[in-house]
């Protein structure tokens, strides 16, 4: 009886993650769920320049995470235009994808260079981000380019 429970618990959990991974693709740091960026609005940062918590009644969804807006209008500015607004590197953190590594990116840790949103790990992490901004961005799009169809835990082994 112990293998069978096993074994649909196994089943259960094999279906359960190819769930996950069709959430979103590895290219966006995206929630179980397909959530991206933790539920925040990524538009509140060009228009109020802070971290503002999006409405799960206002959400679109692009590159198969869902995005969620603290209005209509930000929504409807996301759609007109979301690579403008989307973070970089899917929302993994920026300093992260410089060392060749995808971590989540933390809305609360966060800054704008050349119009374009980068998220970080941790306060300590963007501090250290902050120390070269130019050059990690400059790792970041290289490293980019050969790890954003990998998974996180790949890039770990």
């Amino acid at each position: 009886m112990n293998k069978i429970k096993t074994l649909v618990g196994g089943i259960a959990l094999s279906v359960i993650t190819a769930t996950t991974a069709l959430a979103a693709g590895p290219d966006v740091n995206a929630s179980s769920t397909g959530l991206a960026m933790q539920g925040y609005d990524p538009v509140a940062y060009f228009t109020v320049g802070e971290p503002t918590e999006g409405s799960y009644k206002i959400s679109s969804v692009y590159n198969d995470a869902t995005y969620r807006f603290a209005s209509e209008e930000n929504k409807a500015a996301f759609e007109a235009n979301p690579e403008a607004y989307a973070p970089a590197y899917g929302g993994y953190c920026a300093f992260g994808t410089a060392m060749g590594f995808k971590f989540d990116g933390d809305p609360d840790y966060w800054k704008i260079v050349d119009n374009k949103l980068y998220l970080n790990l941790s306060q300590d992490i963007q501090e250290r981000w902050n120390g070269d901004v130019p050059g990690f961005i400059t790792k970041a799009d290289t490293n980019w380019t050969d790890i954003k169809d990998a998974t996180p835990a790949s890039l770990q082994q």
